[in-house]
C-alpha cells in the first residue's frame, strides 16, 4: 500500500512539474514550488510558470483563474501575452475557467506565443490590442481553442463511396473523419488566380459504430485513400464569451502572405458569444488576413451576438501575371461542419466596396447565417448544404459552389446577383436552390441590369469535376427592387449570360456544363414593373422548363 501511495504522489508531481505537454504551441512548464507565483521566459523561449501552493488552492476554490493572477498588468502598454498564455495553461491543467479582469486592456505584441484554450473563458468587457506591425510569425494564432482529445488514423478503410452510410471500422466514440486522395485534384482554379487544384478532400461525422451522419454526407468517391484522420468529438460544450479585440493592421508588402494572428477554433462543440473585433491602422498597402475568427477541422460551432470588421482590399499580381484584388477575411471556415452564425454583424458598411467580403470558406458542410448583416457569404472550394435566413448581405452578396440544397429565406441580398456561382471554380452547384420571401436589390441600388443567378462557364476548362447548374431552382415570394436601372434595361433575367459564345448548336463544349432542368416561380414581383425574363442568352437555356405558379 505504501508503494502504491508513493507511486500516486510521484505521478502527480510529474504531471504538475511538466505541465502542458500536448504540443509545441504551448511550450510551457508548470511547477508548484513554495515560492511566489511567477511567469518568465527561459533561454529557449519557453514559458516557465510557478504557481505557489497557496495560489493553487485559491484558484481551485474560486473555480477560475484571472489573467492578473498570473501577472497580467492590463494597462494597454505592457505585453501581457505570456501571462495570458500561462493562465490558460494552468486552467487547462486543472479544469478551471478563465476570466479576464474587468476594465483591463491587454496589449499583445508581435512575440510568437499562443494561448491555448481548453476551458470556458469569459473575456467580459476587457479589451485586447493585437499589434501586427512587427510579428515574429504571421501564422501564429493568438488564441487557439482545441481539444484534449487526440486524433488518430483508423485502419482498414481503403475506399469510400459518395453518400456511403457506414464505414467498416469501430471508433472510440463519435468522430470527425477527414479523408484525402492526393492523387486526384479537384477545384482546379480558372482565371487570374489560376492553380493546379487541391487534393480530393472530404470531411464527415461517424459514430462509434461507423454510421455516417447523412446530414453531412460523403460527397466524393474515393477509389484510393492517401490519408485518413479521425478526431473524437468532445461531448461537452466549451463556451467563450465577451471580449473586445482590436487588431493594429500589418504594414507588410501587398502580396499573398496571409496573416493568421487570429482566434482559431479547432474543437467541436464550441459557442462563441458576444465577441467583438475591430481593425485599425490600415494604410495604402498591407498583406491580407486569413480570418480573425477562424474555424477549422471541427463541427457544431455556433458564433452569436458577435461583431466583426471587413478588411481593406489591396491589389497584387496574381498567378496569371495580371493585377488582382486580394481576398482578406475577418471570418474563415475550413474543413468544418455544422457551423452557425446567429445575430452577427460587421462594423463597416456592408455596401462599401473598398472593403473585402467578410467570409471565406472551403470544404464546409451545413453552414448557416441567421439574423446576420454581413457583406458576403462565400464558399470557395465547395460547401455541402447552406442556409441564409433573416439576414442582409451587402455588395459581395452570395458567392458559392457546392452540392446539396442552398436555401435563402426572409433575407435581403444586395449583390450583383441573387446568388453568384463562382466562375473560377466552374459555377457549379450539384443540387437545388430554394429562395423564398426575399428582397433582391441588384448591385445595392446602383444602376445595373439584374440577373438572379450569376456565373460563367465556357465548357473549355477542366475543373477536376463535372460542372452543374442547380437541377431545380424554386423562387417564391421574391421582390426585385430594380427601380434604379439603366435606360436600356429590359427587365431582370433569371440567368446571366454564362457563355456569350454559345449562341447556336455549332458551339462545342470540351467539358459539358450541365444546365438547370426546372425553374419554379411563385409570386415574383419587380419595382420596375418589367417582367422576369429567361436570359440575355436564351439559346443556352432554351431547354430549361419554366413553371409559373
Amino acid at each position: 500500500m505504501k508503494n502504491i501511495l508513493f507511486l500516486f504522489f510521484l505521478i502527480s508531481s510529474v504531471i504538475m512539474t511538466q505541465g502542458q505537454t500536448e504540443g509545441p504551441l504551448e511550450n510551457i512548464v508548470i511547477t508548484s514550488n513554495k515560492k511566489k507565483t511567477t511567469v518568465h521566459t527561459n533561454e529557449n523561449g519557453n514559458l516557465e510558470v510557478n504557481v505557489s501552493p497557496k495560489d493553487v488552492l485559491k484558484f481551485k476554490t474560486n473555480g477560475r483563474v484571472l489573467y492578473s493572477d498570473l501577472g497580467a498588468k492590463g494597462d494597454g502598454k505592457t505585453d501581457d501575452m505570456d501571462a495570458i498564455a500561462a493562465a490558460h495553461a494552468f486552467a487547462n491543467l486543472h479544469g478551471l475557467a478563465v476570466k479576464a479582469d474587468e476594465g483591463a486592456t491587454y496589449y499583445i505584441g508581435g512575440k510568437e506565443r499562443t494561448a491555448v484554450i481548453r476551458t470556458d473563458t469569459d473575456f467580459g468587457t476587457a479589451a485586447f490590442i493585437i499589434d501586427d506591425t512587427e510579428v515574429q510569425n504571421r501564422n501564429g494564432s493568438v488564441f487557439l481553442v482545441n481539444s484534449n482529445l487526440q486524433p488518430f488514423s483508423p485502419e482498414g478503410i481503403s475506399t469510400l463511396r459518395r453518400n456511403q452510410k457506414k464505414i467498416d471500422v469501430a471508433l472510440p466514440g463519435t468522430c470527425l473523419v477527414t479523408v484525402t486522395n492526393a492523387d486526384i485534384k479537384r477545384y482546379i482554379r480558372f482565371g487570374p488566380n489560376q492553380n493546379n487544384g487541391s487534393s480530393q478532400t472530404d470531411i464527415f461525422i461517424a459514430d462509434k459504430n461507423g454510421q455516417v451522419d447523412m446530414n453531412a454526407p460523403i460527397i466524393w468517391d474515393f477509389d484510393k485513400i492517401t490519408d485518413i484522420t479521425a478526431l473524437p468529438i468532445d461531448e461537452t460544450t466549451l463556451t467563450i464569451t465577451g471580449g473586445r479585440f482590436t487588431t493594429i493592421a500589418n504594414r507588410a508588402e501587398s502580396k499573398y502572405t496571409y496573416y493568421s494572428r487570429n482566434f482559431l477554433v479547432r474543437r467541436s462543440n464550441v459557442v462563441v458569444d458576444g465577441l467583438e473585433h475591430r481593425v485599425t491602422g490600415e494604410g495604402d498597402h498591407g498583406a491580407p488576413y486569413g480570418g480573425f475568427l477562424n474555424i477549422r477541422d471541427c463541427s457544431y460551432v455556433t458564433v452569436k451576438n458577435t461583431t466583426l470588421t471587413g478588411h481593406k482590399t489591396y491589389q497584387t499580381i496574381g498567378s496569371a501575371g495580371v493585377p488582382v484584388s486580394m481576398g482578406s477575411y475577418d471570418l474563415s471556415v475550413n474543413r468544418a461542419l455544422n457551423v452557425s452564425f446567429v445575430n452577427c454583424s460587421q462594423t463597416n458598411d456592408i455596401d462599401d466596396r473598398t472593403y473585402w467580403g467578410i467570409l471565406g470558406s472551403n470544404f464546409g458542410k451545413n453552414l448557416l447565417y441567421d439574423h446576420c448583416t454581413f457583406s458576403r457569404f462565400d464558399a470557395h472550394m465547395g460547401v455541402a448544404n447552406a442556409t441564409i435566413r433573416n439576414s442582409t448581405l451587402g455588395h459581395m452578396g452570395i458567392n458559392a459552389i457546392g452540392v446539396g440544397v442552398f436555401t435563402v429565406e426572409n433575407s435581403t441580398i444586395r449583390g450583383r446577383s441573387l446568388i453568384n456561382l463562382r466562375s473560377d471554380y466552374g459555377s457549379t452547384w450539384q443540387g437545388e436552390f430554394v429562395i423564398r420571401d426575399c428582397i433582391f436589390v441588384p448591385s445595392g441600388g446602383i444602376p445595373a441590369s439584374a440577373s438572379l443567378i450569376g456565373g460563367s462557364n465556357s465548357g473549355q476548362h477542366d475543373f477536376g469535376y463535372t460542372c452543374y447548374m442547380p437541377e431545380r431552382i424554386t423562387i417564391e415570394n421574391l421582390h426585385i427592387d430594380d427601380s434604379n436601372h439603366p435606360d436600356d434595361y429590359q427587365g431582370p433575367a433569371i440567368f446571366a449570360n454564362f457563355n456569350p459564345q454559345m449562341t447556336d448548336d455549332s458551339y462545342q463544349e470540351e467539358f459539358p456544363y450541365v444546365r438547370t432542368r426546372e425553374v419554379i416561380l411563385r409570386n415574383v414581383t419587380t419595382a420596375s414593373g418589367k417582367d422576369l425574363r429567361l436570359s440575355d442568352n436564351p439559346f443556352m437555356f432554351k431547354d430549361v422548363k419554366i413553371v409559373r405558379e
